[in-house]
């Protein structure tokens, strides 16, 4: 047996026209059942007729072209209002009737080119059962034929509505899919940014060093030593990168940190690797995270990772500052920068390093400030609340 569930799946499998057929073969059927029989659409007031073979024709007309509404709305409406008209005309007044304000609906959704057109040769043709259906009835008042033709315009109209709301729809949807876009490349841009411009900056400064190392071969080892292990880390870090941009990728190496958490060895690794970088850095770090951290330990940890990549930048040399305290509902980060160093092998920077941060901390409601200090340096302040999931 087919569950219940399954029975909405397997009804959108079926082809269009056969969906829209089972309209029409609802009305069709309600024709000819003596329940509904004189009880459909009567205009003009011409005497009933007994059914016949034309009546056959007439049901037919109303009832089948149904199944092209969506893709022959003009042909769907024609030939409905040909079969109305039979209707009316030979005194039928069947329940197949009301399937001319679907078609008068649907026209009004779907038809896509000469709706103007298509309306007025609808009207005149209305005009002209009107006065056919006075001269053969029992003179019905002008105000009824008004009143039924004010009905099949609503209809029109309530598909017109309906063809733009869609409209607006589909475009509120393209606009929202073009600003996730956007988002997913500015997050994308801001994460590469993250993950390599420390690293590099690192590994140059290091690089630049070791050019005047050549005399000391023990000292030129431990530079060189120290590139490599920056380029293995900024490996890692970038398979980490896009494990979360695709689950499925695996680059092979060691185990990457799970989504949400700093990559390889959080805060002290990161200091460890800018001093080795020739920058002298003094670290402190008070409380312990709280549970759960959420987003806010990677946030901190990309707040520490871009102010020591400015300074290693901007101020190669100077006495850094890093200081995080972890308390029981926010993270507080502060990195400050002695008076500019020398910038000789720094490469130039972007300017989206403090704007992404900016952005990252005001995600999750905190606060970030980034500014010359008095006297001389730079210094980098964030208030990150703990515990948001995102």
């Amino acid at each position: 047996m087919i569950s219940l569930r399954r029975v909405p799946v397997l009804w959108r499998r079926w082809d269009v026209t056969i969906l829209d057929l089972s309209l029409g073969l609802f009305f069709l059927v309600q024709s000819f059942l003596p329940v509904f029989a004189r009880h459909g659409t009567q205009l003009g007031g011409v005497p009933p007729r007994p059914f016949d073979g034309v009546t056959v024709l007439a049901v037919a007309l109303e009832c089948l072209p149904l199944a092209v509404r969506r893709r022959r709305p003009v042909l769907c409406l024609a030939l409905v209002s040909l079969g109305f008209a039979v209707d009316q005309l030979r005194g039928y007044h069947l329940v197949a009737g009301t399937a001319l304000l679907v078609a008068l609906v649907n026209a009004g959704c779907f038809v896509e080119r000469r709706r103007h057109a298509t309306a007025l040769l609808f009207s005149v043709a209305y005009a002209v059962l009107a006065v056919a259906l006075s001269r053969l009835g029992s003179g019905e008042p002008a105000s009824e034929f008004l009143m039924c033709y004010l009905i099949m315009a609503f209809g029109w109209c309530a598909g017109a509505w309906l063809r733009s709301f869609r409209a607006a729809e589909a475009e509120r949807r393209r606009r929202v899919a073009e600003e996730t876009r956007a988002a997913e490349r500015r997050r994308m841009a801001r994460e590469l940014h993250d993950v390599v411009t420390h690293h590099v900056t690192a590994m140059v400064v290091q690089a630049e060093a070791a050019r005047y190392l050549t005399a000391a071969p023990d000292r030129l080892d431990q530079a060189l030593t120290a590139v490599s292990g920056t380029g293995r880390q900024a490996i890692g870090d970038l398979r980490h990168l896009l494990d979360l941009l695709d689950p499925g990728y695996r680059a092979g190496g060691t185990e990457t940190a799970g989504p949400g958490t700093p990559p390889a060895g959080k805060l002290l690794v990161l200091v460890e690797q800018t001093r080795r970088a020739g920058q002298p850095v003094e670290f402190t770090e008070q409380g312990t995270p709280p549970e759960p951290v959420g987003s806010a330990g990677l946030v901190a940890y990309r707040v520490v990772q871009e102010s020591l990549t400015n300074a290693l930048k901007y101020a190669h040399g100077s006495r850094t500052s890093v200081r995080v305290r972890h308390g029981e509902q926010e993270i507080t980060v502060e990195v400050s920068t002695d008076e500019s160093g020398s910038r000789a092998a720094s490469p130039g920077g972007s300017g989206r390093g403090l704007a992404g941060l900016r952005e990252r901390v005001g995600v999750l409601g905190g606060d970030f400030s980034a500014h010359p200090r008095t006297g001389g340096g730079f210094v980098v302040r964030a208030r990150i609340p703990a515990g948001n999931p995102s």
